[in-house]
């Protein structure tokens, strides 16, 4: 009999007789045998000092010490100690969950602040109070205009991120939408195809600035061409970038979208990250999340509220607007404190810092005997390189010499198993860049 199960064997084989199965071993028949415990005999429990130990033994054989050079939608930028020191103190750290109409002053106040500065970068009129991630964020602004426009339409872009693309098709699996996706022609959005797709069935035009292969593109002429046929245009952003780049506002967008990982969140094995989403006022009731307002009290008090909660607990189901019932105001929050303590001004030099770093290091590649840097379109912190061999070889190869080379792009794009996308952040300095370049030609050569 299992050790783990209490009840006696009568109760055992009632509740086996009512599931429909004869015995315990049927019960885990779908696990493979090379999955299941081969014994239940456990040697005697550790302390908590040896377990400690131990599990330090086991972290030190990860190699973690490496320079990290990938990018792919989720970098390594420089936070400042005040980002973590602030956003750990005990009120925010344990505050009450904050879509609740009596969490405090100070948690809805932190939250307004972050909303107005994802305006302030994005040039949008208003922004919710956060999402999970970048790719739900996408989704949900997908969703976001088809409930706009009432049509089921549906246009992507082909350097939009596949890891994007991955979850809105696995969000919509069941869902009655159609998709068509675009190419890139020299790392930049197909005008002709894109142009050719638009009609007055279509809902929404999906867009990335930077694109996946670090391609930046005004894509003004496209969203003009997408309200001409009335439909939306949504343009997933670096916001690093918007440090330089002209802002999707100032393109036309109508909601935007993005990772926040960059606004003072570290890499951390994949999260927590933060979603971001802000939009044009006469679309705030379609917006999903929850926003945060200003307002006075009874005494003429400045003061916050819950503005909007467009939630199934709040509103009538089937107005309801997301079913992503979790925004991430902790995530929010250190946003919040990393672009009040960077400032308008040191954005800019951040992101200028960026770019040159990121050309500096196109220079020293294109050096390389048998490599080619991928120079059809402008870019920001990260471009698009060519090699003599498949890149997730090289990769392995560098990842022994102490850096994180880049992204293969093969694993994604089916003919592109020598390409590698490659990140420069303001991080890296002018030895690293350099050791990195010769580390490569070694590997190449």
């Amino acid at each position: 009999m299992n050790p783990y199960i209490t009840n006696t064997p009568q109760e055992v084989k009632e509740m086996l007789k009512t599931i429909g199965v004869e015995n315990i071993d049927a019960l885990f028949g779908d696990i493979s045998s090379a999955y299941a415990p081969q014994s239940f005999d456990l040697p005697k429990g550790l302390s908590e000092y040896e377990v400690m130990r131990h599990l330090t033994e086991l972290s030190l054989k990860n190699n973690v010490h490496v320079v990290p050079f990938i990018g792919g939608g989720y970098y390594d930028h420089y936070i400042p100690t005040a980002v973590s020191s602030l956003s750990t103190r005990g009120e925010f750290y344990t505050a009450y969950t904050p879509y609740q109409p009596e969490c405090s002053q100070g948690t809805l106040q932190a939250l307004f602040e972050y909303q107005s500065a994802m305006c302030a970068l994005t040039g949008m009129e208003v922004s919710n109070a956060s999402l999970y991630d970048g790719g739900t964020a996408l989704y949900e602004a997908m969703m976001m205009a088809i409930r706009t426009t009432g049509r089921h339409r549906v246009i992507m872009d082909g350097g939009v991120s596949p890891i994007y693309r991955k979850i809105i098709k696995t969000y919509t699996h069941h869902l009655s939408y159609q998709f068509e996706e675009t190419p890139v022609v020299h790392g930049q959005s197909s005008r002709e195809e894109i142009y050719r797709l638009l009609d007055k069935q279509t809902a929404v035009i999906i867009l990335q600035n930077p694109n996946f292969f670090g391609a930046i593109d005004d894509l003004t002429d496209i969203i003009e061409k997408a309200h001409s046929v009335g439909a939306l245009a949504i343009v997933s952003v670096y916001p690093i970038s918007l440090g330089l780049l002209k802002t999707p506002a100032d393109m036309g967008a109508d909601i935007v979208t993005g990772e926040g990982q960059s606004l003072g969140l570290p890499l951390n094995f994949g999260g927590p990250y933060l979603g971001f989403m802000c939009t044009r006022k006469k679309y705030i009731r379609k917006m999903p999340g929850r926003i945060v307002g200003e307002t006075v009290d009874s005494k003429g008090q400045r003061c916050f509220v819950n503005t909007l909660q467009a939630r199934e607990q709040h509103i009538r189901r089937d107005k309801a607007t997301s079913n992503i019932c979790t925004n991430v105001s902790l995530c929010a929050l250190q946003a919040a404190i990393f672009m009040s303590i960077v400032g308008k001004n040191g954005l800019k030099e951040m992101a200028q810092l960026n770019l040159d770093k990121a050309e500096f290091a196109k220079q020293l590649l294109s050096k390389i005997k048998g490599l080619e840097v991928k120079r059809s379109a402008p870019t920001f912190n990260e471009f698009t390189i060519h090699l003599p061999q498949d890149a997730s070889g090289v990769v392995a190869a560098m990842m022994q010499r102490g850096f994180a080379a880049g992204f293969p792009l093969g694993r994604y794009y089916p003919g592109m198993e020598r390409y590698l996308l490659v990140a420069v952040t303001e991080k890296r300095t002018k030895e690293e860049i350099e050791r990195y370049a010769k580390a490569l030609q070694e590997v190449l050569n």
